[in-house]
Order: C-alpha cells, then structure tokens, then sequence
C-alpha cells in the first residue's frame, strides 16, 4: 500500500490484527477503563465543570486521537494539568459549573485542537524547545501543589473561595479547618490508605475503582448526602436571611455583568470592523466602559466567595413542626418545647428560587444518562484573543506531555514515535471532542503506563476504553450518585502529587546555574500568579529565550595557553603564562553574525590592548558554526584596523561552511590565503617559527599604536 496512504490512515498500520494482539488490547482496554471513569469525573472537577464532562472527554477524543496518532500506547482524555489550566483560563470570564463556563471549556478545546493541528501539519513540533527542563520542572512542581491543595476545600469539606489571588484563597481555606465536616474528611482519609495500600499489597488490582465503588457503596448506606431544600422564609435566622439575599443578588449581578460585557465586547468589535473615524472612537469608549465593568465585576465575584466561606460558617438546628414542614433556627433560638435533630445545617447553594442546606457531605449528584450529542462549538469571537495565550501554552503543555509519555514507551517497545503525527493526532482529538461536549485533553502518563504494563499492542485498547465509557454512559451514571467528592479529590491528590519532582533542579544547579535559577523563578512565579498559572511558564519562556540571547551574545572567548599536559587552556581560568607576547591565540565559541559580530571586536580589541608587542592574533575558529554578512563584514574592518598597527588576524580550524562564505565575499583573498590554517596546532607551530627570531628584537622596534 502506498505511503501517503499510512499517512493518511495511520490507524492502518494496526492490521493484520491476530487474535493474540486483539486478547492484549482487550484486556489493556478493560483494564485502562477501570482508572479511566473515575479519573475523568475528578478530572472535569478539576476543570470546573461537571463530572459527566470528564466522561465526554473520554468517549470521542480517545477514539480520534488513537486513529490518528503516532504512538501505540498512548492513552488520550482529560489530565490534571490541562484540567486545571483550562478552569484557571476560564474563571475570570464565567462562573465554574455554569452554561457559560461549559461552552467556553468547549471553545478553548476547539482552540487548542486548532493549533496542535496546525503544528503539527507545518511541522512546527520544534516549538516544544523553547520549554526548556528547568523551566517545565519548576512550572510542573507549581502546577502540581496548585492542583492538589485545590482539593483541600473538597477534602476538608468547606467552600474553596475563588480570587484572583491563589494563595489567599489557600489560606481562607486553611482557616476554615475549625470549620470542617469531620466525615467528609473521613472519607478522603480512607480513601487515600485504601489507594496506597492496594498499589503495596496488590498492585495489579484496579484500586482506584475499588476505592470509587466501596465509597460510593458506603455513602448511599449511611446518607452521606443528607440535604434538604427549603423558602427563605423557613430560616428563622434574620442575619443569615439577609446574607444569602446578597449573596443571591450578587450571583444575579455578576451574570448581568457578565452579559453586558460581552454585548459590548461584540459590539465594539462590530464598530471597529466597520471602520470610520467615528466608530473607532465609540469602540475605544466602549472598550474603556468594559475596562469598568470588568474591575466591578472582579469586586462583586471576590465578595460574593468572601461571603460564601461566611454563610457557611453559621450552623443552624432542624425542626419540624406540626405539619411537618422544617423550619432552621440558631442553636441558641430553637422554640421551648420543641426539639432540633441534632444536626449541623449549612448553607450549601441556591437551586433556582430554592436555598440547599447541607448536614451531610458533598456527593457527585445526579449525571445525565446518555452519550453526549453532536453539536458545533459555540465560539465567542470577543474571547478570542484574550483566551489565546492560554490556549498556545495549553497546545505547547500537552504536546509535550504526549510526546515524552510517547518517548518513554518507545524505549520500551521499539516503536518509532513521530511527533508531527501526534500532534496531528492530538489536534484532531480536541477538534473532534469539541464538536460532542468535550473539553481539552491529552495524552496521560498514568492511563499511558497501565496501558503499557497490561501489554496494549495496538490503538485498539484506546478505543476498547472508550466503548467502556460509553457503557456507563449508558447504563450506570445513576448508581454513581453517591460517590463523594471527597473521594475524587484525594484520587486528583494523589495523581498530581506524584509529578513533583527536586532533583532534577538540583541536577541543573550543578551543571547550569542560570538554567536552573529560571526554573526556580518559574516555580514561584506560577504559585504567585495561580489562578492564571500559563503567565508562570510563559515567563520562564521570555527568561530561556532571553538567556538564550544573552549567550549568543557573547559566547566563549578565551585567550589560551598550554598547559602542563600540552594542551590549551584558557590563561585566566587555569592561570597560565602567556603562550608568546608575539602572538595571541584566542578561542572563539558561537557563530559569528549579526547579534555579536561586536562582542568579537571587543574580545579581539582587548586582546590586542593586553598584548601591545603581539604582530599576530590567531582566532581558533573550531567552534564557528555559523557566519552572515555582519561577520563577514566585521572581519574585514578589524584586519583593515589592525594593519595600521602591524597586526594579522588569522584563522585556524573554520568549518567548511565558514570558509565557504569566506572565499564567495572575497575576504580570503583580501587577508592572504596564509592568513587561514587548517588546525590550531598548525598554526601554532608556524607562528612559533615566524616569531622566534623576532623575539631576540627589543621591544621598541614594535610599531606604537594608537
């Protein structure tokens, strides 16, 4: 079959199919299923969404994504890192769990997927590159203490409150602690010994799913989910009544916010478009209107969290009374002669006109039965640009992630991995998925490496996982109803803690200090900046590529000497004597053009400062990879410079492409075809014969120089 057909329908490459190779993919299938559902509901948690999303993201996207990539162990979905980047992106223009949310989770996936194709059709995978090992370490460390402790509210079973500030909502949730729902935290407890002793006592067993189902079990038996919905008028409590009225006036004033900012968002790109004096200038008022609305709209979303952390801290006793009806008072306000249930009532949300109390934990609820329809993205062309950043990082995070859980396989299984298709693959996944509900995924290294230990042969398993999915789809989301929260947290926790990784900062410490400062910086700018962690790794890029240029810049130069073994060393690093005071051996390590062709008149210039009496200065020329025409240039302007003072520049060991350039601008035939050698050591011992005779002259028969 012809190639261009493989490239086509890579998934081709899987047939024959032997019944041997099938059973493998069956049971890899099954077995990355049984991670896969419970992974993907923490995982949509993650995101900001609700857990039957993390389910749509595991159905079509898997399919595709194995179809089409590269890699036959690769395992496509939601993963936490993108989860949590995608709800960061989000937050500061929808509220998490809302419609708006959900369609713009959808957007961004589209986003996403639109770019990672369009690397990987052009062939643009190199990008990666600029995401240098210091700086993905540092900005995974963040992204993993982010993401855990983001699941402490979940775990300690109080309201997470969500600023533009991470770490003060970490401590408002850490001040909660007097505050917490003691079985809540029982579960999460229980929930982590169960996980960590099943992967020591029987590692093949598929303990997430037990931990899922024994929890879910447990909390239906006991009424985990004890709530009920109640008027306003059924709280005898004046100051928490006038509480959640601002609260509910605040949600209603930050969806109206939210609305008028994107109509005039639309319709200041609608002026602009048209064009006119006249209408740039009502776009520019209109932009200046939203810059307003958009500083409101962060104070009212920062107080309306404030003052749900507070609404939750008054409990209140149930009482039924006569007709049965409950009615919730102040523990020291419950009627004579009447009786509370001994319960600890919170205020958990508003359900439509309808306030929900809380004496119990929080469970996943009711999941929508059925597989997702076919439906076009809904893109919000004024959040275009401003979800684009995150977007780029998200394509560039997740490519990376696919490629080295790919990589690390291969080693394993031979196979040869082809990173332009996986990003085609990737970026037809996210495409795909949008278009069926699906938010952002990736490839994941824990579904990835199950796939690999239960001996997967082909993409086949990928889409025997994804048939599972559709089975619960299907079938089972109402038996999930209990699960607690709780319970994805911890599976969330454990997962993410288990990216972080020291030493490999402390490995670039010993061999790159500057590299590894960058990663640090990394590491702290993204805890700093949390939510909108994409800014961190975005400025460990600037900082790379700005090192990168600094050391282009000014690359090695070192004037050398022998030393005691023979060979050259530079004289100040090992304190050398000067291998001749007739002539200056420099060693110059970077390409000569344009972004320093001054940094080697400088280095050729103190050379020639240092060394007065020197009538040669031979430039070691192994390490010239590269020449422009500023190089070029520059060269020529120094030996015109240096001949008024009796000086030669000379070259010893230039590549062939540098000679090249140097015969076609004719600056061979300007500076003396003797003027270029073929090796330093040559050249050494030549200039040693020329100038030994002239070093019995007296220093003043050197020419005197300006």
């Amino acid at each position: 079959m012809p190639q261009f057909v493989y490239n086509l329908l890579p998934f081709l490459r899987w047939f024959p199919l032997t019944r041997q190779n099938m059973r493998a993919d069956l049971l890899a299938g099954v077995t990355v299923a049984l991670v896969l559902v419970p992974q993907s509901m923490a995982y949509a948690q993650l995101a900001g969404l609700p857990v039957v999303y993390g389910l749509y993201a595991s159905f079509v996207p898997v399919i595709v994504a194995s179809l089409w990539g590269s890699s036959s162990q690769l395992h496509t979905g939601p993963v936490a890192m993108l989860s949590l980047m995608s709800a960061a992106a989000l937050i500061p223009f929808a509220s998490p769990g809302s419609v708006d949310f959900i369609e713009l989770s959808v957007m961004l996936a589209l986003m996403v997927g639109v770019l990672r194709l369009a690397l990987g059709l052009f062939r643009l995978g190199a990008i990666v590159n600029l995401l240098s090992s210091p700086v993905i370490v540092g900005f995974t460390n963040a992204a993993a203490l982010i993401i855990g402790l983001s699941q402490l509210s979940k775990v300690l079973g109080v309201p997470f409150p969500r600023t533009d500030f991470y770490l003060d909502d970490l401590w408002r949730v850490l001040a909660q602690i007097p505050e917490l729902h003691w079985m809540t935290l029982g579960f999460a407890i229980a929930a982590w010994l169960l996980i960590v002793g099943l992967r020591r006592v029987a590692p093949a067993w598929p303990g997430v799913l037990i931990v899922v189902v024994l929890t879910t079990v447990v909390s239906a038996m006991i009424g985990f989910d004890d709530r009920m919905k109640l008027n306003l008028s059924q709280v005898a409590d004046a100051e928490l009544v006038q509480g959640i009225e601002q609260f509910r006036n605040n949600r209603n004033g930050i969806r109206d916010l939210v609305s008028e900012i994107a109509d005039k968002n639309r319709e200041a790109d609608a002026l602009h478009e048209s064009g006119g004096l006249l209408n740039i200038e009502k776009a520019a008022q209109l932009r200046a209107m939203v810059a307003v609305l958009e500083q409101q709209l962060g104070l009212l979303k920062s107080d309306n969290t404030l003052m749900q952390v507070e609404l939750n801290s008054r409990t209140l006793q149930a009482v039924q009374d006569a007709n049965g009806d409950w009615q919730l008072y102040p523990h020291d306000a419950v009627p004579q002669g009447q009786a509370g249930d001994g319960k600890r009532w919170r205020f958990s949300g508003i359900d439509g006109d309808r306030l929900v109390f809380a004496a119990g934990g929080a469970v996943v609820g009711s999941i929508p039965q059925g597989l997702p329809a076919f439906a076009v993205p809904q893109v919000q062309w004024d959040l275009l640009l401003a979800l684009l950043p995150a977007a780029l990082v998200m394509a560039l995070i997740g490519f990376m992630e696919a490629t080295s859980i790919s990589k690390a396989i291969a080693t394993g299984t031979g196979e040869r991995v082809n990173t332009s298709k996986e990003l085609i693959g990737q970026g037809l996944a996210n495409i795909a998925g949008s278009f069926f509900s699906s938010y952002t995924v990736s490839g994941s290294f824990s579904r990835s490496a199950v796939a690999a230990r239960s001996g997967a042969k082909t993409g086949l398993f990928a889409i025997i996982s994804a048939l599972a999915v559709v089975l619960v789809l299907m079938f089972f989301t109402h038996y999930l109803y209990h699960l607690p929260q709780a319970v994805l947290a911890v599976i969330v926790m454990i997962a993410v803690f288990s990216l972080i990784r020291i030493e490999p900062l402390v490995q670039a410490w010993q061999v790159d200090r500057f590299g590894a400062v960058i990663g640090i910086v990394t590491f702290f700018a993204t805890l700093l900046m949390a939510p909108s962690i994409a800014n961190g790794i975005l400025l460990g890029i600037g900082l790379t590529v700005l090192h990168t240029l600094i050391r282009t810049m000014k690359p090695r130069v070192e004037i050398v000497s022998r030393k005691p073994d023979g060979t050259l060393g530079g004289i100040r690093v090992h304190q050398l004597e000067p291998i001749s005071k007739h002539y200056v051996p420099i060693r110059f390590d970077g390409a000569l053009t344009f972004i320093n062709v001054a940094y080697f008149e400088d280095a050729i210039l103190e050379a020639e400062r240092k060394f007065p009496q020197a009538k040669a200065i031979l430039v070691i020329g192994s390490g010239i990879n590269e020449v422009d025409a500023s190089g070029v240039e520059k060269v020529r302007e120094m030996d015109e410079r240096l001949k008024q003072y009796g000086v030669k520049i000379m070259f010893s060991g230039l590549k062939h492409q540098v000679m090249q350039a140097f015969y076609n601008s004719g600056l061979v035939k300007q500076l003396g075809t003797d003027m270029f050698f073929s090796d330093k050591e040559t050249a050494l011992q030549i200039l040693s014969r020329q100038y030994e005779v002239e070093q019995l002259l007296p220093d003043d028969a050197t020419p005197q120089r300006a």
